[in-house]
């Protein structure tokens, strides 16, 4: 099992201007394999892979003696994402390898060593110095690979990545379904919502007018790089919003039930859609699953992928296909009479494709606890035919 262990550097002047160093030689190393890459193919129609490019990094350390003072691992690793982005190109279909800018590239990895925390709290990089870091919790489990990442702000920051022994996992007892939504972030099968907090959209008006101003100032100039400054903390502060809010639902989302069920969306087509495009990338559904499933590790519990077809359209009760269009918000069977909220009748249709095992459906909404932190309500009940 792996985790993350992210902490904050305060490097001083000097430092910052390695650590720029550092990201510079590795963007050209990583823009200039690109261009070898792709004349190599469109020349003479050779595929050129990583460990070919790898072999050639002492000669390129003679050619430019810059390259010396970046850790030779960290080198190899530039040339390693490279090639992982041409294999996501080629069985993913994602977007082709694009050459970085500065604000596009700002990481930089030691997958294995030319790092060491110090008894202090301190974190010594090879070839860079001592850096001071806030060093909050200990590191658990043996460290596999380091990253320095630089934010948009300008802030450095160290994410540890380890691997600890798998949790011991047991048959699931209990489930809930969830379906995802744009109005309500998440509605559970028990009949509880999750509102959504549109972090996004609250500081919509603030970002119009910072986005404005930026677009006023002359690219390249002070007041350009402050106006830029000023929107870039924005975004990361509903970023933040946004990652607190959503580690809060997992978190309680796992202890509801020992299996949670999702539907298993493809996002990235969903995006593609100019209309709801904002409001999908808001929502963050892919954290919201990412961050419950690694939750669930932690607590050897599972979270189970459904197929999401016919979800909203099928009656959870006897199966019927019940078309509506996006503006229906309720469900009402013909065929057995149930009445139900629209997305709590897709909730119990993801909890009944669940495959894992048998499950008991968690009923009632219970013991609600830090929930009513989350803004979290009950959907309209269950109407049966014939009550008043």
């Amino acid at each position: 099992m792996k985790r993350s262990f992210k902490y904050r550097l305060y490097p001083n002047k000097d430092q910052t201007a390695q650590l720029e160093f550092v990201l510079d030689c590795c963007r050209w190393l990583y823009n200039c394999a690109l261009e070898h890459k792709k004349i190599a193919w469109r020349s003479y129609n050779i595929r050129i892979g990583c460990y070919d490019q790898i072999k050639e990094l002492p000669e390129i350390k003679e050619a430019f003696s810059e390259y010396n003072q970046v850790h030779s691992q960290v080198l190899q690793d530039v040339l390693r994402r490279l090639d992982k982005s041409f294999q996501k190109f080629f069985k993913e279909r994602t977007g082709y390898p694009r050459f970085k800018s500065r604000d596009r590239y700002r990481s930089i990895i030691y997958p294995q060593s030319g790092f060491q925390i110090l008894d202090n709290g301190r974190l010594k990089l090879s070839k860079i110095g001592t850096i001071r870091m806030f060093y909050h919790q200990p590191v658990q489990g043996e460290i596999k690979t380091l990253s320095i990442k630089k934010d948009l702000v300008g802030d450095w920051f160290a994410t540890f990545v380890t691997e600890l022994p798998d949790v011991l996992k047991k048959e699931p007892e209990t489930a809930v379904g969830i379906d995802v939504g744009i109005e309500k972030l998440a509605t559970i099968s028990t009949g509880e919502i999750i509102n959504h907090p549109h972090f996004l959209k609250k500081s919509k008006l603030n970002l119009k007018k910072l986005q404005r101003r930026l677009s006023k100032r002359k690219k390249g100039s002070n007041r350009w790089k402050d106006a830029k400054l000023k929107v870039a903390k924005v975004h990361r502060k509903i970023e933040r919003q946004r990652d607190d809010f959503l580690h809060k639902v997992s978190n309680d989302l796992v202890r509801k039930a020992d299996l949670i069920a999702f539907e298993d969306l493809r996002i990235n087509n969903m995006v593609k859609n100019h209309h709801l495009a904002n409001s999908i990338m808001d929502s963050s559904w892919g954290k919201l699953v990412q961050y419950t499933i690694f939750k669930a590790e932690n607590a050897g519990k599972f979270v189970e992928l459904v197929n999401p077809r016919g979800t909203s359209q099928s009656c959870s009760r006897c199966g019927t296909s019940v078309k509506k269009s996006l503006s229906v918000r309720v469900h009402r069977c013909q065929n057995c009479g149930l009445t139900i909220d629209r997305d709590v009748n897709a909730a119990l249709n993801i909890l009944k494709r669940v495959r894992r095992g048998t499950p008991k459906p968690v009923q009632t909404p219970g013991e609600i606890g830090s929930l009513q932190k989350l803004e979290i309500v009950s959907a309209s009940p269950i109407v049966e035919p014939g009550s008043p």
